[in-house]
């Protein structure tokens, strides 16, 4: 992840001691979600960096029906923020809300929040629609010295959004997701690469491809890692990237292929 700008860093730790007293005592008080709204407004600025005049819309209007806030950078939008009062629970019924808000809008991003709790989903147009959790934190227990929490925090920074260190991070979940792992485990390089292995612990035995294969999907890789719409998902990906690779590798051997053709016409 990148590194945050001093300046950053300083805003967060004081952030962080200051909000966490607020969040408590509104959580004792039991207060409202008009009132969660205004401490998150504030929260955005004072931690986050955004212009709550500038930056932040309120009641965003989304066919009909409203969405709590929203984040805007030079006009154009960013993120939904869906907000629920302090003392509220969060629940997946929540998340659909905030999604059906973000999907109806074309927004890739969705925040959801009681203060206490924020929670960042990335949404992904596909058929059907899907959301993946990028970011949970419970903001009461987040140590202002501690570098891994400062570097959550800054995820959702504006000077983070503006460094896309946010969609980094997303990329590098998917990278080590169990499902990316999963199907990477299945494709026919590393398949190679364990058969090769194999064979040097067993020289005398014959292993080929597609027995590691069954081990692996039968008895090692979890049924849930290897099946759904996450794992397909996953698979389609390595494949395409495999058949791009293929692409660009083939015409440079073809060229090495003809270059040693003529070389040989040459010296003939």
């Amino acid at each position: 992840m990148a590194s945050i700008p001093k300046k950053v860093s300083e805003r967060l730790v004081s952030g962080i001691k200051k909000y966490q007293t607020i969040l408590a005592s509104a959580k004792s008080r039991d207060v409202g979600e008009a009132d969660t709204v205004t401490i998150i407004k504030d929260m955005l600025q004072d931690i986050f960096g955004y212009d709550k005049y500038s930056e932040l819309t309120s009641e965003y209007a989304i066919r009909g029906t409203y969405c709590d806030l929203a984040t805007k950078i030079n006009g154009v939008l960013q993120t939904l923020i869906e907000v629920k009062a302090i003392g509220l629970d969060l629940k997946d019924q929540h998340v659909k809300q905030a999604v059906d808000y973000a999907a109806n809008q074309g927004v890739d991003w969705v925040l959801l929040t009681n203060g206490v709790c924020w929670r960042v989903y990335h949404l992904t147009f596909a058929k059907p629609i899907t959301n993946d959790l990028i970011v949970d934190i419970d903001f009461t227990k987040l140590n202002s010295r501690s570098v891994h929490d400062l570097d959550l925090l800054y995820l959702w920074c504006k000077e983070g959004w503006q460094r896309s260190v946010l969609g980094e991070y997303h990329t590098q979940q998917q990278a080590l997701s169990k499902f990316f792992i999963g199907a990477m485990l299945q494709s026919d390089p590393v398949l190679e690469v364990i058969r090769r292995e194999l064979r040097r612990v067993s020289p005398d035995v014959k292993i080929d491809i597609e027995q590691i294969k069954s081990v692996l999907v039968s008895d090692v890789i979890k049924r849930d890692v290897i099946e759904g719409e996450k794992a397909e998902e996953a698979r389609k990906k390595i494949a395409k990237v495999a058949s791009k690779s293929l692409r660009t590798t083939a015409p440079k051997k073809a060229h090495i292929e003809i270059g040693a053709v003529t070389k040989s016409s040459n010296e003939n």
